[in-house]
C-alpha cells in the first residue's frame, strides 16, 4: 500500500529538462510534469533529513539507512509508486491528472469543435517493416485540427482504463494548470564566484496555477503533483512536510492525501485474454521501444513477464524522449537514456494471466526480476496501467 501526497509548489519552478544551458544567450526550456526522478529525490532527502542523517555522509557513503533508504548505490525498500500532475479543488479533493494516452485522438472540426476519437489495431493490407502484426490507425470521417496540451482527469481516466468513451469537455488543458514565466540567469565565475561578463542566458520558471488567480472558473483549482511512496514506515512520514523540489531547490508543501484510484476491471480482462498496457510515467526498456518481458525477435513479439503472457501485436509510441538528471551524491550528471513517452499504448492478444498475476505486474511495474536498473526502478520509471481492450 502506497502512501499519496499533493505536492504544492510554493514559489515558481524550475523543472530543467536535458538539454545545457548557460552559455550566453542560451534558453533553458522547462520540463512540466518533471521526470519521476525529481520527486523520488525530493522525498528521499527529505526523509533522510527527518531522519536525522548527514546529507554529505550518505551521499559519500560513511552512514546508510540499510532498511528502507538504503544508500545512493543501493537503494532500500523506499520506491516512488507513483507521480502524477494533479489538482486541488474547492471542496479539499485531490484529482490526479494523466497524459493523454497515444491511441487516443484529441482534434478541433468546425462542426463539432474539441472532440476525442479512437486509434484502434488494425492488419495492414500492404506489406511493412513494422514489428506487430498489426498498425495503430485512425480512422477519420472529417477533417480536424489536431491539438495538444489536454490532460485525462481521474474520471475520463478511469472511464478509459475501462474501455469507455471519454468525454471531450471533461479534458484539463495545460493552460488551466500552469504558466511560463522566463527568467535572465546570469553565468558564474567558477574562480571568482562572480557574475562572468557577457553570459546572460533566460531559463523557463514554471508558475502553478493557484484557486482564484485566473482561472476560467472563479473557484478554480491548486495546480501540482501527486506523488506515491512504498517501502517506508508510516508512522515515520508526517502528513505536511516541506521538500526542496526541482532546480534551485524551490519550496514545496507535502501534504498527506487520499486518493480513490481507478482500476481496471481486471477479471473482464482476464476473461477476454486481450488487454491494452498504458505507460503513466516514461519506459527505460533495453529493448528500445518494446517493453521490458518482448521478445527481441519474431513477428508479433512474444511478451512475458511477472507472470503474465501474451502477444504484442499493436503499439503506439510517440517520439521517443531522453531521460538524464543529475546525481547529486556522485556530483555529475546521470547517463542519458532513451525512453518511451508517458501515454504509450501496447496491445496484448493471447493473454495468458491470473487475476493476481495482473495486479502485482501493475503494481510492479515493467521490470525483469532481477531488475537491471534498481536505481531508476525507485525512481518512479516504467510504471503502466492495463485497460481494456
Amino acid at each position: 500500500m502506497s502512501l499519496s501526497f499533493f505536492i504544492e509548489p510554493l514559489d515558481v519552478l524550475y523543472l530543467r529538462g536535458n538539454k545545457l544551458f548557460g552559455e550566453p544567450g542560451s534558453y533553458g526550456e522547462s520540463l512540466v510534469p518533471p521526470w519521476p526522478s525529481v520527486a523520488a529525490g525530493a522525498i528521499r532527502s527529505a526523509l533522510l533529513v527527518r531522519r536525522g542523517y548527514n546529507l554529505s555522509d550518505f551521499a559519500e557513503g560513511r552512514v546508510t539507512d540499510d532498511a528502507e533508504l538504503g544508500s545512493p548505490a543501493k537503494p532500500g525498500t523506499f520506491a516512488l509508486a507513483e507521480f502524477q500532475l494533479a489538482r486541488r479543488l474547492q471542496n479539499g479533493t485531490v484529482e490526479r491528472l494523466f497524459p493523454m494516452p497515444a491511441d487516443l485522438s484529441v482534434a478541433r472540426t468546425e462542426v463539432n469543435g474539441i472532440n476525442v476519437r479512437q486509434i484502434s489495431p488494425e492488419a495492414p493490407e500492404l506489406q511493412s517493416s513494422s514489428s506487430t502484426m498489426h498498425l495503430a490507425v485512425l480512422p477519420e470521417t472529417t477533417r480536424g485540427k489536431p491539438e495538444t496540451g489536454y490532460w485525462l482527469p481521474e474520471p475520463q481516466w478511469e472511464s478509459y482504463l475501462r474501455g469507455e468513451p471519454v468525454d471531450s469537455g471533461q479534458l484539463v488543458h495545460s493552460s488551466e494548470l500552469w504558466a511560463i514565466d522566463e527568467r535572465v540567469g546570469v553565468g558564474l565565475d567558477p574562480a571568482t564566484r562572480r557574475a562572468a561578463d557577457g553570459q546572460l542566458f533566460t531559463v523557463q520558471a514554471i508558475v502553478m496555477r493557484k484557486m482564484g488567480a485566473g482561472e476560467s472558473e472563479p473557484e478554480g483549482a491548486d495546480a501540482g503533483f501527486v506523488a506515491g511512496i512504498t517501502g517506508v514506515n508510516q508512522e515515520q512520514v508526517p502528513d505536511e512536510w516541506m521538500l526542496r523540489f526541482g532546480g534551485d531547490g524551490r519550496g514545496a508543501r507535502a501534504t498527506a492525501t487520499e486518493l480513490c484510484q481507478a482500476q481496471p476491471d481486471y477479471q473482464a480482462i482476464a476473461r477476454g485474454a486481450r488487454a491494452r498496457i498504458v505507460l503513466t510515467s516514461p519506459g527505460i526498456f533495453s529493448g528500445g521501444w518494446k517493453p521490458n518481458g518482448c521478445s527481441r525477435n519474431g513477428v508479433p513479439p512474444q511478451f512475458h513477464l511477472g507472470g503474465v503472457r501474451g502477444r504484442l501485436v499493436c503499439a503506439a509510441v510517440p517520439r521517443a524522449e531522453v531521460v538524464s538528471g543529475f546525481d547529486l551524491a556522485a556530483g555529475r550528471p546521470k547517463p542519458a537514456q532513451r525512453a518511451a513517452p508517458a501515454g504509450s499504448v501496447y496491445w496484448l492478444d493471447e493473454l495468458d494471466a491470473s487475476v493476481d498475476a495482473l495486479r502485482k505486474l501493475a503494481e510492479r511495474g515493467l521490470w525483469p526480476d532481477p531488475v537491471e536498473n534498481e536505481i531508476r526502478r525507485v525512481e518512479g520509471f516504467n510504471r503502466f496501467s492495463f485497460a481494456a481492450w
